[in-house]
């Protein structure tokens, strides 16, 4: 409008708290994504196995109503460190598979068409910014990993005498640091890609590629080497050591230690923010 009119007026609503800023990227975020059919379906699909084990964990307490119709023994399963384990490894899969199809498009289109100056001449800053596109991740995940592992937990639980609680109250912890940890991992390593890599094709097969290649890549060292020093090269490993640490299952004694495991996870994540950080900025040099 004019100058002169002078008709111009300052805003005078309320301010949206500067710690919550972040959350306008997730909302509309989710509004494109289940716009898309297949990725509607298998997020969809990723909620079968909670049902079924919510089913299972049911009918494994009340045998008895089983009985009247076809002859099963007193339990169908042990509920228990493995039966959740398997759980959380399923599902983290399949939150895998959906990150490799959500991720890659979070950043890269930003970058393509010069978008980040018009975010960061607002009042949100980097870090908000990557939280913001973190959390389109981490909450889609959040609700297929530990918040279904966790009713099932309470579930279980409930129809439980107090000796199962005593043994297996740890669990519940298990389940929820487990997820976490394998959700801020695979989040960083999505943005990295998509920061790096404008194509999202290429994107999401190079996160199976980090998967599934350095798995191979790893054990290939190992066999070739004698040494457990392509352990190093293998996330999923060291994850998985992690996580059978946190559920109190055998570990391989021959392999690496847990404090090692750590390390390399931790490592391959802030590696991941580096790279990430170096394309999220409001200006870019050309020479």
């Amino acid at each position: 409008m004019a100058v002169y009119k002078r008709s111009y007026k300052s805003y005078a609503g309320s301010i949206t708290a500067e710690w919550s800023r972040f959350w306008i990227i997730p909302r509309f975020a989710w509004h494109g994504l289940f716009k898309q059919r297949l990725l509607t379906i298998l997020y969809v699909v990723c909620f079968f196995y909670p049902l079924g084990a919510a089913l299972v964990i049911y009918f494994n307490s009340n045998m008895s109503f089983l009985r009247q119709y076809i002859p099963v023994p007193d339990r169908l399963i042990d509920i228990g460190n493995t039966f959740f384990f398997t759980f959380i490894s399923v599902q983290s899969v399949l939150g895998f598979i959906l990150t490799a199809l959500i991720g890659p498009g979070l950043i890269s289109p930003d970058l393509t068409n010069n978008a980040l100056p018009l975010y960061f001449c607002r009042p949100l800053s980097r870090t908000g910014y990557v939280a913001g596109k973190m959390t389109v991740i981490a909450a889609l995940l959040s609700l297929i990993t530990w918040i279904p592992g966790l009713l099932l937990f309470t579930l279980q639980a409930s129809l439980s005498d107090s000796k199962w609680w005593d043994a297996n109250a740890y669990l519940a912890w298990s389940i929820f640091l487990s997820s976490v940890l394998w959700i801020l991992v695979i989040s960083v390593l999505a943005l990295a890609l998509s920061a790096w890599v404008k194509w999202k094709v290429v994107a999401g097969g190079l996160m199976l590629v980090v998967l599934f290649i350095g798995s191979a890549l790893g054990e290939m060292v190992r066999q070739i080497a004698r040494s457990d020093f392509g352990r190093y090269l293998d996330l999923a490993y060291n994850m998985s050591r992690i996580w059978g640490s946190l559920f109190r299952i055998t570990e391989d004694t021959g392999s690496i230690s847990l404090e090692e495991s750590i390390a390399v996870v931790l490592a391959f994540s802030a590696f991941c923010i580096y790279l990430l950080m170096k394309k999220v900025r409001a200006f870019e040099v050309v020479r």
